[in-house]
């Protein structure tokens, strides 16, 4: 037999066993009889992804299809059977109720070859569940009170800044000002290192934030197997941050950790904390576990996360804050009426009690992340089956990717009367009472919400309130409206920018 043969009978028997795989993980919903989303052969129920349409665009058209007719339906996140969550009492369950099933996240990780992927959103198990331990801590109230004025110290800068940028033109993107912003606040917070992004938009971390949303290490198709397979992906030793990221955060943190380790340098910041953690010895816990001290790319990885969510998250945020109180200037004027007001019982000093009684701000901010849900889904996966609660034929097996779509239920229009309008009222005391917990979720619930929800808040509020006080926001003919947003962001980020008007006050 020719050598031609041979290979052309192998080629045949490795696509027929392709072609199994692939029809047997298609067929997975409907072998179960769930209902579910018919998926294409490559991007499964995410037609369309990072090409025209964004995350949350896809949650929208698949719960409006399926809203009703089973606590979860199946999908396909490329493809990966995945469970799509219609019930919020279900989620309820997932994220609280019945969490230590639903501890893991599922996402794709591999310290081992990828060690910035080894941080506290993506890591599972017991290595999650020790990590969280060791963190905790870095979040309370106490350290964040502590925090506090390194923020104001930014803001204030970012005012100057702004002041300065006056004197040349009115018209300025928000998104990109408010990026550079969060950005230096994190670079002194995480690194301790002076970033000076408001003064130079090209600075090196300013840079590096970019290419981290946007740069991928491979194209669309290798994604979606990665994500897909991450069993596979792992034992293959596949990477996804980009080498050029790589390289800059492992040696920002390297530096970093030599510097301080040598000199005795104590900043009390993230790093400091961070670096601490690295010094601890084993630490035997009531359950018999162990808590052993951080490698420097353990510490890599957290600085790593930390710097991403805290600058990309928050300073979107801002920009859909400034967007929507540009068009609505009774919401702006009472906003900042509140803050002066607020300010003037302090004698006009910003400090952590003062920032805690702007209670309206926190009603708009609450109100934009309904509105603009940054990360539009929570991901989970069970440690073993799960019956669920009323439904026993209905199971969610053991390693099923669940996915909870929260920017779905943010604009439920049954929860949210007219979801698609900026309403701060909704987020009043007596009507966040009225609610449940379940329907607003921009940083998750249970023991895996967002560990940096205290800091992301802190600084958003500090900056729009610095904001509010100093300077006033309006469109302009630059202003889009409605908002595009930008298809190859993994967030919800506008495309070209927020650009505005902003006057001296």
């Amino acid at each position: 037999m020719s050598v031609t043969y041979i290979l052309l009978y192998l080629l045949i028997g490795v696509l027929s066993v392709a072609f199994y795989f692939v029809r047997k993980t298609f067929n997975y919903w409907k072998d179960r009889g769930i209902p579910y989303d018919e998926p294409h052969p490559i991007y499964g129920s995410f037609r369309g992804f990072r090409k025209d349409r964004v995350m949350q665009d896809i949650h929208f058209a698949l719960y409006k299809k399926f809203k009703g007719v089973a606590p979860f339906v199946g999908i396909f996140f490329f493809q990966r059977p995945t469970a799509f969550i219609l019930d919020r009492q279900l989620a309820k369950n997932i994220l609280i109720k019945d969490f230590p099933v639903f501890a893991d996240r599922g996402v794709y990780h591999n310290e081992r070859d990828d060690p910035l992927t080894g941080h506290l959103f993506a890591l599972d198990g017991v290595k999650w569940k020790q990590l969280r331990q060791k963190l905790s801590p870095t979040f309370t109230s106490g350290k964040m009170k502590f925090m506090f004025p390194t923020v104001v110290k930014v803001a204030e800068q970012f005012v100057h800044v702004l002041n300065d940028l006056l004197k040349e033109g009115n018209n300025f993107d928000v998104k990109e000002l408010s990026a550079r912003f969060t950005t230096d606040v994190i670079g002194t917070c995480a690194f301790g290192i002076e970033c000076n992004s408001l003064k130079d938009p090209n600075a090196e971390f300013r840079t590096m934030g970019r290419k981290a949303f946007y740069l991928t290490r491979h194209n669309g198709p290798v994604m979606a197997l990665i994500q897909s397979h991450p069993k596979w992906a792992r034992k293959l030793g596949m990477r996804i941050v980009h080498q050029d990221i790589h390289n800059f955060f492992m040696r920002i943190v390297h530096e970093t950790v030599e510097l301080r380790e040598s000199q005795n340098i104590k900043r009390n910041d993230f790093m400091d904390l961070l670096i601490e953690l690295k010094k601890t010895k084993s630490i035997k816990l009531d359950n018999g576990e162990e808590l052993t001290g951080l490698t420097v790319n353990e510490v890599a990885a957290q600085a790593f996360v930390f710097f991403l969510a805290g600058f990309e998250t928050s300073s979107t945020a801002m920009s859909y804050t400034l967007y929507e109180l540009a068009k609505n200037q009774v919401v702006q004027d009472k906003l900042r009426k509140e803050v002066n007001e607020v300010l003037a019982k302090h004698n006009q000093e910003f400090t952590y009690e003062c920032m805690k009684e702007m209670h309206y701000l926190d009603q708009v901010l609450f109100e934009i992340l309904r509105l603009y849900t940054i990360v539009p889904h929570l991901m989970r996966q069970p440690t073993r089956d799960y019956v669920v609660p009323g439904h026993p034929k209905l199971v969610i097996e053991k390693g099923t990717f669940v996915m909870i779509p929260s920017s779905a239920y943010h604009h439920d229009p049954e929860v949210y009367p007219e979801p698609a309008k900026f309403d701060p009222d909704r987020f009043s005391p007596e009507k966040v009472q009225d609610r449940d917990n379940i329907n607003w979720l921009p940083f998750g619930d249970g023991p895996r919400n967002c560990i940096g929800l205290r800091f992301g808040k802190m600084q958003a509020r500090i900056g729009l309130a610095l904001l509010m006080k100093n300077f006033k926001f309006s469109v302009c003919e630059e202003t889009q409206i409605p908002i595009v947003f930008d298809v190859k962001s993994f967030v919800l980020s506008a495309k070209d920018g927020i650009h505005l008007r902003v006057e001296k006050i």
